[in-house]
C-alpha cells in the first residue's frame, strides 16, 4: 500500500492544484539527486514525492486515490511512461539548463564600468567640466561584433543540433545539462575573427567629456548611460558610473553645505573684541568677533559656504573659535596680566559662580 500522497507533499486533502505544484517544487528541489549524491534515503524520497505528484496532479488519479485510496494502474516507482517526463523537465529546465537553449548566442548587455575621479574642495563648489580616459570593451568592426571572421559565419553546432543543451537519461529521470560541445551556445566558431579573437569585441579607451555640477558631495555617482562596455551579439552597452572623491582641504572641513575652519584667537581679541581676516573658498573676507566670545563659539559668514546641489543658495562658512593662550610670557606681558587678575579679584564669571555653586552644594 502506498503511502498517503497528501501527506507526503505536506498538503491537505482539499489542496489547489497551485499548492500542490508548489509543494512539489519545493521537496523535488530538497532532494534531488544532483543536490544529495550517494544518499540513499534522499534518493527513495524524491521517487516518493515525484509519484506522489504523479498522482495528484492528475484529476482522474487523484479521484481514484481519494476513492480507493490507491494510486490505481500505471503509477509507481517506474511511472515513466505517465507523461510525467515532460512536466518534470518543464519545472526544471532553469535549474538544470542554467535558464534554456542557445543562452550563450543570445544579446547580453555590456558590463557597467566605475571610474574614480578626485576633484579639490574649490572644483566641487564651482563645478567642472572635464576629460576622462575610459578602458573599456568595445564591438569589434572588423567583424561587426559577430565574432566571425567576415566572409565566414556560425555552424551549428552537430551535437546538441542548435539546442545549446544535451539531456541525458538517469533511471527514470531525464535531465538537461549544457552541450560540453558548444558551450551552450548552440552554434560553433571555426573561423574565428583574427581582430578580436572570436570574442566580438576589443579593448579600446575612450575620451569622454564629464560634467560635475556644484555642490557635488564626496562618494556621490554620476551615470552615464551607454558609456560601459559594449554589448555581446548586438546587445545594449552598459553604463559609466563616475565616483567623485573630493580631496581633502588644507583649512576646511565639510557638513553638508557648510564650511568650517578653526579659527585661532587672543584672550584680549576674545574678551574685547576684534575684526580678523579669515579665508573663504576663493579668496578672503572680514570676520567680526563680538567682545566676549566665548572659546569653541561659532561664528558664521551666511551664504559663503557650499552651493546646495539640489535647490537654491549657499551654506554658511563657519569658523570655530580657539583660544591661543601663549606658552612664554615677556616683563610687560606678565605685569599686565598681573594687573588685570588683581582688577579681576573679587569678581567671577557666570561660568566660574555656577561651577564653584555645585562644588559648594555637593560638598555641603
Amino acid at each position: 500500500m502506498p503511502r498517503d500522497y497528501y501527506e507526503v507533499l505536506g498538503v491537505p486533502r482539499n489542496a489547489g492544484e497551485a499548492e500542490i505544484k508548489k509543494a512539489y517544487r519545493q521537496l523535488a528541489m530538497q532532494f534531488h539527486p544532483d543536490r544529495n549524491r550517494n544518499n540513499k534515503d534522499a534518493e527513495d524520497r524524491f521517487k516518493e514525492v515525484n509519484e506522489a505528484y504523479a498522482v495528484l496532479s492528475d484529476p482522474d488519479k487523484r479521484a481514484h486515490f481519494d476513492r480507493f485510496g490507491t494510486a490505481g494502474p500505471g503509477v509507481g516507482p517506474g511511472f515513466g511512461d505517465t507523461g510525467f517526463g515532460t512536466l518534470f523537465e518543464d519545472i526544471f529546465e532553469n535549474f538544470f539548463a542554467g535558464g534554456g537553449r542557445g543562452r550563450g548566442s543570445r544579446a547580453a548587455r555590456g558590463e557597467d564600468l566605475q571610474y574614480e575621479l578626485k576633484i579639490t574642495l574649490e572644483d566641487a563648489a564651482a563645478g567642472l567640466e572635464t576629460k576622462i580616459q575610459i578602458p573599456r570593451l568595445e564591438r569589434c568592426e572588423a567583424c561587426a561584433g559577430a565574432g566571425v571572421q567576415p566572409g565566414s559565419r556560425l555552424d551549428t553546432c552537430d551535437m546538441c543540433r542548435g539546442a545549446g543543451e544535451v539531456r541525458r537519461n538517469h533511471g527514470f529521470l531525464t535531465v538537461a545539462q549544457a552541450c560540453p560541445k558548444c558551450q551552450g551556445v548552440g552554434q560553433l566558431n571555426r573561423a574565428p575573427c583574427r581582430e578580436c579573437r572570436g570574442e566580438g569585441r576589443r579593448r579600446a579607451e575612450r575620451l569622454l567629456a564629464v560634467k560635475i555640477p556644484a555642490g557635488i558631495e564626496d562618494r556621490m555617482q554620476l551615470r552615464i548611460s551607454g558609456e560601459g562596455s559594449g554589448g555581446v551579439n548586438g546587445g545594449p552597452s552598459g553604463d559609466l558610473y563616475v565616483l567623485v572623491r573630493i580631496r581633502e582641504h588644507d583649512l576646511f572641513t565639510r557638513q553638508g553645505a557648510d564650511l568650517y575652519c578653526d579659527l585661532p584667537l587672543s584672550f584680549s581679541h576674545l574678551a574685547l573684541g576684534h575684526e580678523v581676516e579669515v579665508p573663504v573658498l576663493g579668496g578672503a573676507m572680514k570676520l567680526k568677533v563680538p567682545a566676549g566670545t566665548q572659546p569653541n563659539e561659532v561664528l558664521r559668514l551666511r551664504g559663503k559656504g557650499m552651493p546646495h546641489l539640489r535647490h537654491r543658495g549657499h551654506g554658511d562658512a563657519c569658523y570655530r573659535v580657539v583660544l591661543e593662550v601663549p606658552q612664554k610670557l615677556n616683563a610687560r606681558q606678565r605685569e599686565a596680566l598681573a594687573s588685570f587678575e588683581a582688577a579681576s579679584k573679587e569678581e567671577r564669571g557666570p561660568l566660574a559662580t555656577a561651577f564653584f555653586e555645585r562644588v559648594k552644594k555637593l560638598l555641603g
